[in-house]
């Protein structure tokens, strides 16, 4: 138990970063239908600006204010002049965009800070909660656990309860019909592009604090939060937290099995595919007992 109650705190942990990351990309795809392959991207540009601010000895607020302000703001600036132009092609198409915008965000981050080893040292990570004399989890990884908690409460909140929320719902039901009654189309986008992009700002910081800071590293952590939101069925914001968690704790447990430690980054392929199955029993049972009328 003593082995296994740190790794599982560790989990636990991750998968919050996980799960906030695929509740930002849910919030997202509820409000435009676009699923955002360049969360990833800012969320490692914003990591690495924090980082070079850090370096250059300013405070350390301001290497986070400029790391999430430049997330958001390139989130905004996609989402109010690139995002219009695709409206009405495919969803498909619409995706490709983002990872396009992905590649060139990581291309120039990679170019311009190499792979050169780093790491993102946040205040938060010098003290933490202490079992037996033996720190169990740092005071960063609980505020990424409660950030977690109360960003999803607020996205739920702002759903249900604000005039901007009804709006965003209203585009999921009907992008057409909604644009007819009234409803800002675009502004309620932008909104939405914003909102996705602090979150991937806010994940950035905490990814480049857990892993290796990298540009490329942290663009391709968009597959565990990807995967947390298909276990949410890109809809659900309780379901994809609960993905993210179940991600982190698995990937990180798979460490104290030596045969297949090596697959821990397959975890979110698991769950992920696992979840599509669950969803699906339904529809494969209804199959089943309708077979007779073929």
């Amino acid at each position: 138990m003593d082995q296994f109650l740190p790794f599982l705190v560790v989990g636990v942990s991750v998968g919050a970063v996980y799960a906030l990351s695929g509740v930002g990309l849910v919030v997202l795809y509820r409000a435009s239908g676009v699923v955002n392959f360049s969360y990833g991207a800012l969320g490692g540009l914003a990591a690495m600006l924090c980082w070079q601010i850090i370096d250059l000895e300013y405070a350390d607020w301001l290497g986070w204010v400029v790391g999430i302000g430049a997330a958001t703001l390139l989130s905004w600036a996609y989402g109010r002049f690139i995002a219009p132009s695709l409206t009405h092609q495919d969803k498909v198409v619409r995706a490709m965009a983002t990872l396009g915008f992905a590649l060139l965000i990581m291309g120039i981050s990679q170019w311009y800070w190499g792979d050169e080893p780093r790491r993102l040292v946040l205040p938060t990570d010098s003290g933490g909660l202490e079992v037996d004399g033996r720190r169990l989890i740092s005071y960063t990884r609980l505020l990424a656990l409660g950030l977690a908690a109360g960003l999803t409460l607020a996205m739920l909140w702002l759903l249900a309860k604000t005039p901007l929320g009804l709006r965003m719902r209203a585009l999921q039901s009907n992008r057409v019909l909604s644009a007819l009654v009234g409803v800002r189309v675009k502004r309620v986008d932008t909104w939405a592009w914003v909102i996705a992009g602090v979150f991937a700002g806010i994940t950035g910081l905490f990814m480049g604090n857990m892993v290796r800071l990298n540009p490329i590293v942290l663009t391709f952590l968009v597959i565990p939060a990807m995967a947390a939101a298909v276990v949410g069925r890109l809809m659900s914001l309780p379901a994809t937290v609960l993905g993210g968690l179940l991600i982190g704790v698995t990937e990180t447990l798979t460490a104290l099995v030596p045969e297949i430690s090596r697959y821990g980054s397959s975890a979110a392929f698991l769950v992920a595919i696992l979840a599509i199955l669950w969803q699906q029993r339904k529809g494969i049972g209804l199959s089943r007992d309708n077979s007779h009328l073929d």
